[in-house]
C-alpha cells in the first residue's frame, strides 16, 4: 500500500511528519499527503472521509493551508452516525469561522441537530455553535437554543446557557427572549448549569436595560441565599481550590451582584451583610481567596454608598499592597486609584505603604504607585510626600526619574503653600535630575523667582552652592546663570541674608568664572552658552572691575562656527567696547515676568494647540458657536489699551481668536493636534513668528516683516485706509498680486447705520479661490456686521473637504454658521456660502479686521491657503 493513500492512519501520519528532520521533508510529506487527501476527495471516498479530515486538521495546526477539505466537515455533519458528526463539527470549528460563506450552508444541518433525539449529537451541534456562529445563524437558531435552555439533561442546559450568551453578543436584540429562561437556571441545583446560568445573566444585564430591572426585581434576593450557601458550604473536594470552596462560582455571583447593585440603592442594601461576610471570612494567604477578595472588592466599590463597607475594602486593598506578589500589589494599586474618587481619606491612611510601592524594584508597580502618590497629594501633605518622592529620586534608577521628576516638579508647582519652599524643592529636584526637567519647568522656576524680590538673594547664593556640586546638571546650570546675571551684585555684597541660611563670601571673580566655566564647558549646549554669554554682558555693568575679563571671553566667540554664538560675541563686544553710555540702560534687570500670564499661556498652549504644517487641512466643523471671549493677552488690539478686558474664568485664547471650539473639534475629527517643536499655535495662525522669534515680544514681531515671508502690517494702522492690504499665501503655489483696494471706489460713499447698502468686497483671491463679502446691518444694533461670505472655485478641478476658519482681535466677537456645504464644483460652476456675524466693541473707532485661514483637497491633495483682510468698508 502506498504509505501515503488515503487508508494511511492518523498516527502513521504524525509518526512520519514527526521523522523529518528539516522543514523541506515535513513540507514534502504534507505536500504528498494533502495530495492523496485531495485525491480522495474528488473520487468521493465515504470509507476514509472522517479519517482524511482528522489528517487535515493535523495539517492545519500545524500551519498548512486546508481550505480544500471544508466541504468535507459538512459532509461529515450531514451524515448519521455520531462519530462522524463528532469529527465533522471539530473540523467545522477547527478549519472555518463566522466569516467563512461555506458556514451558511451548514445552518439546516444545526438545526436538525439541535431537535435530534440523541442528546449527544445535540450537544456537538451547541457546541459548534457557540464557537462560531454569526449573526445570521444566531437569529436563525435563536428559538432552539431557547428550547434547550429547558432540556432534560443538565449537560445540555450547561451548553445551551453558553450557547445563548454568544447569541445574545452577536445580536443583543435577541436578548429579550432569554431573560425568563436565564432567570430559571439561576435556581439550578446543578453546579455547571448554576455557574453558566450566572454567567448568562451577567451578559444580559450588560446589553438590555429590561433584564437589568428585571434581575434586580426578581432574583437579587435569590442570588444572595446562593452566595451565602456558597460562602458557609461545608468542605466539597470536587470544587475546592487550595482549601477555597468553589472561588469560580464566588467570582461568579459577585459580578452578577456588582450589576445589579450599580445604581440602586434597594439593591445594594439588600447585599451588604453577604459582601462585609466574603470580606472577612475569606482567607487571604492563598491566591483564590485573594481573586475572590479583589472581586469582592470591585463590588463593593461600584454598588451605591455604604461607608463602613468601603473602608473595610479599601483595608483588604492595603493588605494586599504588603503581599510579596507583584501581581496582587499592582491590581490593588489599579483599585485605589478608583478608590480615591470615592473616599480619599480612607486611601490617605495607607499613604506609607504606596509610598514603599515607589520604591519597589518592579518598574510597573513604581509607575503605578506614582501616579497613585500624585493623586493623593493635597495641601495638607505636600511636604512630607515630596520631601519622600526627592528623597527617592537620590537612589532612584535613571530609567525611572524622568517620570518621577515630572510628577515632583507638577506636585510642587500645583500645591506650593509658599515661595520659599517652591524654590528650595525645585533646586533640589534640579540639582537631582535636572537633565532630566523639561524646559517649561525650569522657565517657571525663573518666572517665580523673578516674581520673589524679597528672595532674589537667597536663591542667587543657593544656585551658586548648588552649582558647586552638580555643574552637570544642564537645567540647574541654566536657572544659575540667568539668576547670577540679574543678580550678581545680590550674590557679591550678601544682600538679603535670611535667617535660615550660611554667611557665604563670593567675590566679583568668582561669579565671572562660574558663567565662564558653563560657556566653555563642552557638554554645554547652544541655549546655556547663549544665556552665559547675556549674563556675562550683565555682569560686565555691575562687576566694572571684570569688565576687561568678561571683553577677552566673548571676543573669543567672533569666530565661532555656531553663528548665534559668533552674532551675539560680536554684538556684545560692541556695547563692551563702543557703547558706555548706554550699556548700565541695556543691562538693567529684567522687569517682573506676569505669572499669571505665564500660567495661562502654559495652559493654554498644552490644552488648544494644533500642529500647523504647509499643505495640511486642519478637519474643524464649519459653524461652531463661539462661547465667552478669553481674558488672556490681546495679541491682535495692541494699539489701544483703553478698553478692559472682558472678565470670565476659563478661556482660552485660540478660542477667542477662531471662534470655535477647537478643543472639540479635535475630538471630533480625530486629528491629533499636537504641538510643534514648540511653536506657539498663535503666532502661526496669524503669520508673525517663527520657532526663532519666541523670546520676541509680540509687538515687535507684529510690526516687523523683515523674517516673515508674509508681510503683516502694524495693527495701529488697520483702521487707515492706506493700510488696507491683504496677503494671500499658498501651500499649492504662490498667489498672484492683487489690488489691495479691490472694492473701492475712488471716493468711497459714506457710510450711515441706517440699513444703506455697503458695497460688496472681493475679500480674498488667489490663482485659485475667490472669497466675495456681502454686508448688512441688524436693524437697531449698528455694532453687528452680517457678512455673507460666497467661495468661488477658479480652477478646474473640484475641491473637497471645504473648511473656512477666521481669526479676529479681542475688540470683536466672532460667530460663523454652518457652511452651505463641504465640495466646491470647479470653474466657477457653483459656490459655497457661509454667514459671519461680527460684533464691533470699538465701533466709530476701530475698523474690522480679520485673519483668514482656508483648507481643503484637491486631486487628494491637502492644500492652505491665508491671508489678512482689512479693506472693510467704513462704518462697519
Amino acid at each position: 500500500m502506498n504509505p501515503f493513500s488515503s487508508g494511511t492512519r492518523l498516527r502513521d501520519m504524525i509518526r512520519a511528519i514527526r521523522a523529518c528532520k528539516t522543514a523541506a521533508e515535513e513540507r514534502a510529506v504534507v505536500r504528498k499527503e494533502c495530495a492523496a487527501i485531495r485525491a480522495a476527495i474528488n473520487e468521493n471516498d465515504q470509507d476514509y472521509r472522517h479519517r482524511n479530515l482528522a489528517k487535515l486538521m493535523f495539517i492545519h495546526m500545524l500551519g498548512y493551508p486546508t481550505h480544500f477539505g471544508q466541504m468535507e466537515c459538512l459532509k461529515l455533519i450531514a451524515s448519521s452516525g455520531f462519530p462522524e458528526k463528532r469529527i465533522g463539527y471539530l473540523g467545522l470549528m477547527l478549519l472555518l469561522d463566522e466569516r467563512q460563506e461555506v458556514l451558511m450552508l451548514v445552518t439546516n444541518s444545526l438545526k436538525q441537530d439541535l431537535n435530534h433525539s440523541n442528546q449527544y449529537i445535540v450537544g456537538l451541534a451547541l457546541c459548534a455553535l457557540g464557537n462560531i456562529c454569526s449573526a445570521e445563524m444566531a437569529r436563525d437558531l435563536a428559538p432552539e437554543v431557547e428550547r434547550l435552555l429547558q432540556f432534560r439533561d443538565p449537560n445540555i442546559r450547561k451548553k445551551a446557557a453558553l450557547c445563548s450568551i454568544r447569541i445574545i453578543k452577536k445580536v443583543p436584540e435577541l436578548a429579550e427572549n432569554f431573560i425568563n429562561p436565564a432567570a430559571a437556571l439561576l435556581k439550578e441545583k446543578h453546579h455547571g448549569v448554576l455557574i453558566t446560568g450566572v454567567q448568562l445573566c451577567t451578559d444580559l444585564c450588560k446589553v438590555s436595560e429590561d433584564a437589568l430591572e428585571y434581575f434586580r426585581k426578581k432574583c437579587t434576593e435569590g442570588l444572595v441565599k446562593t452566595l451565602k450557601d456558597v460562602v458557609n458550604s461545608p468542605y466539597a473536594p470536587e470544587y475546592d481550590i487550595a482549601g477555597i470552596t468553589d472561588p469560580f462560582l464566588h467570582i461568579r455571583l459577585l459580578k452578577l451582584l456588582r450589576e445589579l447593585g450599580q445604581g440602586d440603592a434597594d439593591a445594594s442594601e439588600c447585599m451588604n451583610d453577604i459582601l462585609a461576610q466574603v470580606a472577612t471570612k475569606t482567607e487571604s494567604n492563598k491566591n483564590a481567596g485573594n481573586a475572590i477578595l479583589y472581586e469582592c472588592v470591585e463590588t463593593i466599590m461600584s454598588i451605591e454608598d455604604n461607608g463602613g463597607l468601603r473602608v473595610l475594602a479599601i483595608n483588604i486593598l492595603g493588605r494586599f499592597l504588603s503581599n510579596r506578589d507583584n501581581n496582587i500589589r499592582y491590581v490593588a494599586l489599579n483599585m485605589l486609584m478608583k478608590a480615591i474618587t470615592v473616599d480619599a481619606q480612607a486611601v490617605q491612611r495607607h499613604r506609607a505603604t504606596i509610598l514603599e510601592c515607589v520604591k519597589d524594584s518592579d518598574a510597573s508597580i513604581r509607575k503605578r504607585a506614582l501616579e497613585l502618590v500624585y493623586v493623593l497629594v493635597n495641601e495638607g501633605n505636600v511636604k512630607p510626600l515630596t520631601k519622600e518622592l526627592i528623597d527617592y529620586l537620590e537612589v532612584s534608577d535613571e530609567e525611572f526619574k524622568g517620570d518621577l521628576t515630572a510628577k515632583i516638579c507638577s506636585i510642587v508647582a500645583k500645591f506650593s503653600p509658599e515661595k520659599i519652599w517652591y524654590i528650595d524643592q525645585m533646586l533640589k529636584v534640579l540639582s537631582e535630575a535636572g537633565n532630566f526637567v523639561k524646559d517649561e519647568v525650569w522657565h517657571a522656576v525663573i518666572v517665580v523667582i523673578s516674581n520673589a524680590s524679597d528672595l532674589h538673594g537667597y536663591t542667587v547664593r543657593a544656585l551658586y552652592r548648588a552649582l558647586q556640586l552638580s555643574a552637570e546638571q544642564e537645567s540647574l546650570v541654566r536657572v544659575a546663570i540667568w539668576c547670577i546675571g540679574e543678580y550678581g551684585d545680590l550674590l557679591v555684597n550678601n544682600v538679603g541674608m535670611l535667617d535660615v541660611e550660611d554667611p557665604i563670601t563670593v567675590t566679583e571673580s568668582d561669579a565671572v568664572d562660574v558663567i565662564e566655566i558653563a560657556i566653555k564647558h563642552h557638554t554645554s549646549d547652544l541655549t546655556t552658552k547663549a544665556m552665559a554669554m547675556v549674563a556675562l554682558l550683565k555682569l560686565s555693568s555691575r562687576f566694572p572691575s571684570c569688565s576687561e575679563r568678561i571683553k577677552d571671553i566673548v571676543v573669543q566667540y567672533k569666530g565661532s562656527l555656531v553663528l548665534e554664538l559668533q552674532q551675539r560675541s560680536i554684538e556684545m563686544n560692541s556695547i563692551i567696547a563702543k557703547h558706555q553710555n548706554i550699556r548700565s540702560t541695556l543691562v538693567e534687570r529684567m522687569p517682573v515676568l506676569d505669572e499669571a500670564t505665564f500660567i495661562g499661556k502654559r495652559a493654554g498652549s498644552i490644552q488648544a494647540t494644533v500642529s500647523p504644517s504647509s499643505g495640511a487641512s486642519i478637519n474643524l466643523p464649519n459653524g461652531v458657536a463661539k462661547p465667552t471671549a478669553a481674558p488672556l493677552v490681546d495679541l491682535l488690539d495692541l494699539g489701544s489699551d483703553d478698553v478692559p478686558a472682558p472678565s470670565s474664568s476659563g478661556g482660552d485664547l485660540l478660542h477667542d481668536l477662531l471662534g470655535v471650539d477647537l478643543s472639540t473639534a479635535s475630538t471630533q475629527s480625530g486629528v491629533n493636534h499636537a504641538p510643534k517643536n514648540g511653536t506657539d499655535v498663535l503666532l502661526d495662525l496669524l503669520s508673525i513668528g517663527s520657532p526663532t522669534q519666541s523670546s520676541q515680544s509680540v509687538s515687535d514681531m507684529l510690526s516687523s516683516s523683515q523674517d516673515n515671508k508674509t508681510p503683516v502690517s502694524p495693527l495701529e494702522g488697520l483702521s487707515s485706509p492706506s493700510s488696507n492690504s491683504i496677503q494671500p499665501t499658498s501651500s499649492a503655489g504662490a498667489a498672484p498680486a492683487i489690488d489691495l483696494l479691490d472694492g473701492f471706489s475712488s471716493n468711497p460713499p459714506k457710510q450711515e447705520n441706517n440699513g444703506t447698502a455697503y458695497p460688496s468686497v472681493v475679500a480674498f483671491e488667489s490663482s485659485n479661490l475667490k472669497m466675495v463679502f456681502n454686508f448688512s446691518k441688524l436693524p437697531g444694533n449698528p455694532q453687528t456686521t452680517v457678512i455673507e461670505a460666497t467661495f468661488t472655485n477658479l480652477s478646474m478641478n473640484i475641491y473637497s473637504d471645504f473648511i473656512f476658519q477666521a481669526a479676529v482681535p479681542k475688540f470683536l466677537q466672532l460667530h460663523l454658521d454652518p457652511a452651505s456645504g463641504n465640495t466646491l464644483p470647479a470653474s466657477g460652476n457653483g459656490s459655497i456660502t457661509q454667514t459671519l456675524r461680527v460684533t464691533n466693541s470699538q465701533h466709530g473707532k476701530k475698523s474690522l479686521v480679520m485673519r483668514i485661514r482656508i483648507a481643503y483637497k484637491m486631486n487628494n491633495k491637502d492644500v492652505l491657503e491665508e491671508g489678512q483682510i482689512s479693506n472693510f468698508p467704513r462704518g462697519l
